[in-house]
């Protein structure tokens, strides 16, 4: 994207977007011009951190600012949407980037549990993009957020809950984008694998971080920001022919991403 500013004038809705991945594709959409919706549900001051950082950026790009919406519920999606409205204006680009983690295998999974991974994964994604959808014309586009455990052979018992919610995304990215394409709206998904963020490094030892660097042929980790160009192409008038994909972006690991260490179950 030569143009410096890409989105300039485009209004974007970044659910879950105050750290790690998310933030970095609020900020990187406001690089390229988008007013930014940061969404949070708990720790305000990292919201008001990033919308401060935005706005007052020397190289002055979108506006954002800062709605709290549990977003795992309908009608905290409708709120989100509402005050985006409000405020912005309708959004151009919505991506569902929240997400409720966690590793269990069948035998400890509760009702309760299953509930809170398809509520925000699941549920309340796909019913903010309805509403969303609704005031979207053609060139506005849905990003849902995935991951690289729906591709690869072998998956941990714990994964069960995340996988099949994130696969189920993946499905809803193909069908969704053959109905909203008939508006010229498209529906894409981005899946990374692990990313170095302070969430994910949570809980694990030096030696399995080594590890997990090892499963890549750079031998590293991503950083947020090497994951959120891939949203901004797909939310650019250039990607108008992308459409119901879902797109990789995990510095092609070579080796299953499955590990257990003291009660620490990964794979990715």
């Amino acid at each position: 994207m030569s143009n410096p500013r890409p989105l300039a004038g485009k209004v974007a809705i970044i659910t879950g977007s105050t750290r790690g991945v998310g933030a970095a594709i609020a900020t990187r959409l406001a690089s390229y011009g988008a007013d930014v919706v940061i969404n949070y549900h708990k720790v305000d001051m990292a919201a008001t951190r990033m919308a401060y950082g935005i706005n007052s950026a020397e190289d002055k790009g979108g506006r954002a600012i800062v709605v709290k919406a549990d977003v795992s519920t309908v009608e905290g999606g409708k709120k989100l949407l509402g005050e985006c409205v409000k405020q912005l204006g309708p959004p151009n680009i919505v991506v569902l980037n929240a997400s409720f983690m966690g590793h269990k295998p069948l035998s400890e999974i509760d009702e309760e549990y299953f509930d809170a991974f398809f509520d925000t994964n699941v549920k309340g994604a796909l019913f903010l993009a309805k509403a969303a959808a609704e005031g979207m014309t053609e060139g506005d586009r849905i990003i849902f957020i995935s991951t690289a455990l729906t591709r690869v052979s072998t998956v941990l018992p714990m994964a069960l809950l995340f996988a099949a919610t994130k696969g189920a995304v993946e499905q809803i990215v193909r069908v969704l984008a053959k109905d909203l394409g008939q508006r010229g709206i498209t529906v894409n998904a981005v899946a990374s694998g692990p990313v170095d963020t302070p969430l994910f490094r949570a809980g694990k030892s030096a030696h399995m971080i080594r590890w997990i660097e090892s499963l890549h042929p750079q031998q590293r980790l991503p950083q947020a920001d090497e994951i959120s160009p891939a949203v901004a192409f797909l939310a650019s008038k250039e990607a108008g022919w992308i459409n119901g994909q879902t797109l990789g972006v995990n510095g092609v690991s070579h080796k299953i991403h499955c590990q257990v260490e003291e009660n620490t179950h990964l794979c990715s």
